[in-house]
Formats: C-alpha cells, structure tokens, sequence
C-alpha cells in the first residue's frame, strides 16, 4: 500500500510548509543580495534621471521607477507587492502622476473584475462545488489514462471560473488527493501531482481572468489604441491554444513518469465528496453559469463584464444561497494581488502618458540604427522565447507582465509588428512556469508537501519536451491562426 499521499486535512498545513520554506529560504539570502543589488538599483536610478535629455522629469521618474521594480524583483528578490505598491507610492510622491490616478486604478474596472471572481471562487470552494463536480466527471473513467486525459480537461473548463491559477491550485488540490489516493500508485501519484500544476498553469491563458497578467495585457492594448478585447475574444484567442498545449502536457507526462501497465490500469469507483448542508448547489451554479454567459455575450447586451461578475458575486455569496456569507467570501480574496494589479497598473500609466515607452522603442531603434530589420516572424520568435524564459528570473507572472510588455513587447513592435499582438503573444508566452521548483504556487503547492511528491529533475525533465513544443505552437499560432480571428500581426497600413 502506498502512504505518500496526504490527506485533504492536511492540505493548510501543506501550504504553510510551504510558505515557511520559502519565508527562510529568502531571509538567508536577501542580506547578501542586497549588498550586490542595491549599488546596481541606486547608480541605474541615477543615471536616468541625470542623464536621458530627450525624455520629460515624468518620463524618467516612471523610467526610473520601472527599472528600480525590475531590479527589486530579480536582483534582490524582494516581494512582489511591496515593491509595486512602493513604486506606484514613489510615482504620486514625485510628482510623475497625480494622486487621482493612484486613488481610480485600485477603483478600475479591471481591479474589481477580479475581485468579484475570487468571491465567486470562495463560494465554489466552500461547498465543495467544484471539487465535487469535477469528482462525478471523472467517476466514469475506466482506466488511469483516461483519468489523466479527463483531468486534463475538467482542469482547464476551470480556468474560466475561477481567478488566479494559485487559487485554481488550492480549490483543485482535494481532487488530487482523492484521485491519487484511489488509484494508489506512486508513479501515478508523481504524474498526477505534475499534471495538475501544468495545466492549471497552462489552460489559464483560455480566459481573461485566468490570470492577473491578462488583466493588464488588456488595459495596455485598450491605452494603446488597439482592440478592446472582452471575455469572449480573449477566450477565442486562448482557449484553442490553452487546450492544445495542455493535452500535450498529458500525452508527455503520461509518456515520461508511466509505464504502459500504469497507462492501463483499471480505476475502480473514485471518492465524490457529499454535498455540502445548507445552501442550493444548484442555484450557485445557475448564478456562476449565467454569470460566464453573459461575459461572453457582453458585446450583444453592452453590460460591463465588471458589473456582471459584481452582481454574480452577491448573489452567490448569500447564505440563504450557499451557506456562505458575503464577509466570509470575502476573505478568499487574494488582496496581495489584487493591490499588486492597481499598482503594476499605475506604473503602466506612467510609463505610457510620461512618453518613457515611447522612448524605449525609439532607443531600441536608434540603438539598431537600421543594421538589423527582422521580420515579422522572427519578432515574435524573440517574443515567444523571450517570454517563455522569463520564469526563470522573474517568478511572479505579474511581475514578469509587467516588466516584459513594456520592456519586450514594445520595443519589437517597432520594428513593424502590431502591438497588440506582441503583448498578447509574449502574455501568453509569460505563462509557461514550470521549469524550476520556484517558478509558479501551484508547482510548489503540487510538489513541495511534507511528503514530495515530484522532484526538481523531474520538472526539468518535462520542461525540456515541453518547452520547444510550447514555443513551436505560439509561434505558430501568432503567425497563422490568431490572424484569422481578429489579431493580425502586422500593423495596418
């Protein structure tokens, strides 16, 4: 009998396990990475504002503040909200925006989008909806490859509910201790406890709230004077490619970690967890079904996605409803990041009505000074493999949004490509995470327990099919089949 996988009670303390490692891990290191980064971050900072006499006070204070982010987050490792919040403070106080502008991004659409989708999320969560749910879609399969392929799908539908793939982790994380538990096999239970990560992490480009980094691809493209992509064109562009990735994720781990007899197993009947007391399950799901159909219908009725997921959030999260309060969902809110989007958000803003973006991509080009003219195709090569790689330096996928489309994907489109484009391309690319241990919450959810259930080599081990696959399909998905749907590479004209 296997005894490796822990049981659903222990899944809170799992995470705080975690959470300690990490709290020590960066403790013992900071001092001395501080030392190394902070003359880099002071002598950058005071080389933009005393030099650069082609840009504006505001240009290079937003500049400034940018490039001090970027060394925070990947020199010195300092966490990602302070530091954002720190520089969105630093903006106001020198005068490079204006208090307004910080007091409407935490007000934005955008900010209470999300959180709306997290109280939606604590609601599935507490009564076990989505863990029940998912329980009876896999109740019918017959042998360990179709759970895994049933899994893989059922992961991925979850995207479009549910915010945050660290959130999608922890409300996902039962059904994982339930499958490995009843198919009891420790091969099985290292494939599974990979799966799960990768296509929650994977599937969260299908859907506009399945990250906080398409919330801010979004708002760039609509400052930027490109498409006002909604739900439902976001979900055109991504899911296919959310999907196709994601099942390759199954077919390589299936491939890699199980043997043929593991692959053919028979699964007997797989735990469903009884439905909770009080409350209307039914209800809750007719609110949060009608509530992702009018998302995608918004450009029929004009009804503001924001609005639609608020007025969701208060009726699901009504006790007469689903035996959980509005105050009690409330604290499934993920405010770190809710208050890390409102201030990567403001920096954005800066970087765009100070002209410091504008200046980025004129000096890339005068830098280049017309010795190199890539094509279209090779700019999003740079783009795909740039942003696949970030990982490994900037491990939030915020963080590496908001330093890659203003850094990266701006820049290359200047020489010709459609911005639009390239920041949903390299947002996209920003998502692939699961090469090092570190990279994304869900890989350490899944894989840093009190008992391990996959080790780094196993990681870099998938990482290495999965990688090329995944940057081969985003290349080609920029340049043949996104332009299809509305998000054509070139620019007009």
């Amino acid at each position: 009998m296997m005894h490796s996988v822990p049981s659903t009670a222990q899944v809170v303390p799992i995470t705080a396990n975690v959470n300690e490692k990490a709290r020590w891990s960066r403790g013992s290191s900071v001092s001395t990475r501080s030392l190394a980064g902070l003359p880099l971050l002071v002598t950058c900072v005071l080389a933009i504002l005393s030099g650069m006499d082609g840009l504006s006070l505001e240009g290079r204070l937003s500049l400034s503040v940018f490039v001090g982010a970027l060394i925070a987050w990947v020199v010195l490792r300092l966490p990602d909200m302070p530091v954002a919040l720190a520089g969105a403070l630093a903006l106001v106080v020198f005068g490079a925006v204006d208090e307004n502008a910080l007091f409407a991004t935490l007000g934005s659409e955008i900010v209470w989008l999300l959180i709306a989708a997290f109280i939606i999320a604590a609601v599935l969560r507490s009564n076990g909806t989505a863990e029940r749910l998912a329980g009876i879609a896999l109740s019918r399969c017959g042998t360990v490859s179709r759970v895994f392929w049933g899994a893989t799908l059922v992961i991925a539908s979850s995207a479009f509910v549910i915010p945050s793939t660290s959130a999608r982790a922890a409300i996902l994380m039962p059904l994982f201790v339930g499958l490995s538990g009843a198919i009891d096999r420790p091969s099985v239970t290292r494939g599974l406890a990979l799966l799960f990560p990768s296509v929650i992490l994977l599937s969260a480009c299908a859907s506009l709230t399945g990250a906080g980094a398409h919330l801010i691809a979004a708002d760039l493209m609509k400052r930027l004077g490109g498409i006002d992509i909604g739900f439902a064109q976001w979900a055109l562009l991504g899911a296919p490619f959310g999907l196709i990735t994601s099942l390759l994720a199954c077919g390589l781990i299936q491939l890699l970690f199980l043997s043929a007899e593991d692959c053919r197993a028979a699964v007997g009947a797989l735990p469903v967890s009884p439905r909770a007391d009080g409350g209307s399950e039914i209800a809750v799901l007719t609110i949060v079904g009608a509530a992702v159909l009018l998302w995608v219908t918004s450009g029929l009725h004009g009804q503001n996605i924001a609005i639609i997921a608020l007025v969701a959030a208060l009726l699901a999260a009504s006790r007469p409803v689903s035996g959980i309060s509005l105050k009690e969902a409330l604290k499934g809110v993920e405010w770190n990041l809710i208050l890390f989007l409102a201030a990567t958000l403001l920096i954005g803003e800066a970087l765009l009505t100070s002209g410091a973006a504008r200046y980025l991509v004129d000096q890339t080009l005068s830098a280049i000074n017309g010795t190199l003219s890539p094509a279209p195709w090779m700019v999003v090569v740079i783009a795909a493999l740039v942003s696949s790689l970030a990982h490994v330096v900037i491990t939030s996928r915020t963080a590496r949004a908001s330093v890659l489309l203003p850094a990266v994907a701006l820049p290359l489109a200047g020489f010709g490509a459609d911005p639009s484009a390239l920041i949903f391309v390299t947002t996209v690319g920003s998502g692939f995470c699961q090469t090092l241990m570190v990279s994304a919450k869900p890989v350490v959810l899944f894989g840093s327990g009190e008992v391990q259930t996959f080790t780094q080599a196993d990681l870099l081990r998938l990482a290495a099919f999965l990688l090329p696959l995944f940057v081969a399909l985003l290349v080609a998905f920029s340049l043949f089949v996104w332009p299809l749907v509305g998000l054509p590479l070139a620019t007009a004209g």
